[in-house]
């Protein structure tokens, strides 16, 4: 008994050192952000994700991102854009990689926390004088889909970040502002850890 529990312990071992699947790992990502509000500009983005692979097929992580961009605003179907700020998020991901070769396509999902920063003032003509609306800090809960493909250590993806708009009344009128928070992010990133693949 003795030697069979040895033998299936020994093989257990090649086993795991032929995989080289090593449950840890950190990715480091930048980019492109590109909000969706045609008024918005786009901007950088910097990511941080720790992840853990409960297989060599998936992945469990906690993305930290900041998007830098200019907010833009809509009113009575007219657009302006606001001033520089920051998109930070806290989502906690999934992601799926198919296949088992050095070059992998991946799927993935997140949800949790989007903070939201300010417009600055952004200045408004309802057609009669001009007004500044500023738009606040605020933490939305959202959610994000990517895909990409992972070569080796190196992964590139894209992700679509539906964070929920945010709306504002100009003054004590009934006319509504809204930004729109969604944003798209372009980025190509490498991991640390997790073996060869």
């Amino acid at each position: 008994m003795k030697r069979i529990l040895f033998v299936l312990f020994v093989l257990a071992g090649f086993s795991a050192s032929a995989q080289e699947f090593k449950p840890f790992k950190v990715n480091l990502s930048v980019g492109y952000a590109k909000p969706l509000n045609s008024a918005a500009s786009g901007g950088v983005l910097f990511a941080v994700e720790p992840k853990y692979g409960l297989s060599d097929n998936f992945d469990l992580g906690l993305r930290l991102e900041a998007a830098v961009v200019a907010r833009g605003v809509v009113y009575n179907g007219n657009t302006a854009t606001g001033d520089v700020g920051a998109f930070s998020s806290y989502l906690l991901t999934g992601n799926y990689l198919f296949g088992t070769g050095g070059i992998r396509p991946f799927l993935g999902v997140g949800v949790g926390f989007y903070s939201i920063g300010s417009a600055g003032t952004v200045v408004i003509n309802d057609g009669q004088t001009n007004s500044n609306v500023t738009f606040v800090n605020d933490t939305k809960f959202g959610g994000m889909v990517r895909g990409g493909i992972k070569a080796g250590h190196f992964v590139a993806a894209v992700e679509y970040n539906a964070a929920p708009t945010t709306q504002n009344r100009l003054g004590n009128t009934t006319t509504t502002i809204t930004s729109e928070n969604s944003y798209l992010g372009i980025k190509v990133g490498f991991d640390i850890g997790g073996g060869r693949r």
